[in-house]
């Protein structure tokens, strides 16, 4: 008698090939057939799913070739399920049930994303561009709490990459390693000093060579603003005061103690009341970009992608 291997046996058979997906009808047919189940007509289940009636009963068949089984019977009367549309009916229920149970959970963790957003910037951003940013941003999402960080660009990319922040802005020259950006505005620094000082009665430009031999007030290493000066001079500046925020750089220059480097962004009113004197200089281009960051192959979604789009609009 011949011996009859393991795998001819029909429990040994392997399963059809292909992925789940690819064996497994779509919601949007589960969802017609529970429909079809609910109301006994094809026209009403595609009417009450906003489908055509053509493009139901071609869903049904496409379904039906799928599984390899009838599953609706139909007849001028109405359409009424087999037994076996009744049995994959059955399956169907369960797993839409899943489905909505999924949309819920995800709808949820949608909600929590967007109930906050955490912000890292460097000074000058942080100081004087993302105030009206913010307003704005409350004005679309009011029940979203914002919180902000700010420090120098190198911290603004330690928190990024470390997940305490959601979106930062940098203004350095670089991009700080493991994060992608885009380019949201243009700044400029400019060498400012108090009316008493000896430069603002200057009546030719500053040389290179000058700004880069004058002890001057500086933002500390890592920040933009210094990162800037630093490129700009051959990593020549001399810090006279090195203090870690723009505001604190102005308040030192304003007080007489010495000529700085800072944003024009940061010197407007100081220069239109003559607390501070802009002081031009030849031979070098102290322009940077001021740009959005966050970590590579993350881009921003939710408040922090709104965010985004107000900086650019």
């Amino acid at each position: 008698m011949s011996r009859t291997d393991d795998h001819d046996h029909p429990e040994h058979r392997s399963a059809s090939p292909g992925s789940l997906a690819h064996r497994v009808p779509d919601l949007g047919a589960l969802e017609l057939l529970l429909a079809v189940a609910r109301l006994g007509s094809l026209g009403g289940a595609a009417r009450e799913l906003g489908i055509t009636q053509p493009a139901a009963s071609s869903r049904v068949r496409s379904m039906e070739r799928q599984l390899g089984v009838a599953l609706v019977d139909r007849s001028p009367r109405g359409s009424r399920l087999t037994d076996a549309g009744a049995l994959v009916t059955d399956w169907a229920r369960r797993i839409v049930e899943a489905a909505e149970a999924f949309d819920v959970g995800a709808q949820a963790l949608r909600d929590r994303r967007d109930s906050r957003l955490r912000v890292a910037a460097s000074m000058t951003i942080a100081e004087y561009l993302l105030p009206g940013w913010l307003l704005a941003l409350r004005a679309d999402r009011p029940d979203t709490a914002v919180s902000l960080l700010a420090g120098n660009s190198a911290a603004v990319a330690e928190r990024l990459l470390s997940g305490e922040a959601d979106v930062g802005f940098v203004e350095g020259l670089t991009v700080p390693g493991g994060l992608d950006s885009v380019v949201i505005a243009h700044d400029r620094l400019i060498v400012v000093a108090a009316p008493s000082h000896a430069w603002a009665r200057r009546r030719r430009p500053l040389a290179a060579e000058e700004l880069a031999s004058t002890p001057l007030i500086l933002r500390e290493k890592g920040s933009g603003t210094r990162q800037v000066l630093d490129a700009a001079l051959g990593g020549l500046a001399r810090p006279l005061i090195e203090l870690s925020s723009t505001t604190a750089v102005k308040a030192a220059a304003v007080g007489g103690a010495g000529p700085a480097v800072l944003s024009e962004l940061a010197v407007g009113e100081e220069l239109a009341m003559r607390r501070l004197v802009r002081i031009p200089v030849n031979g070098i281009a102290l322009a940077r970009d001021l740009r959005a960051v966050w970590p590579t192959g993350h881009r921003p979604t939710g408040p922090a992608r709104d965010l985004l789009s107000l900086t650019r609009g």
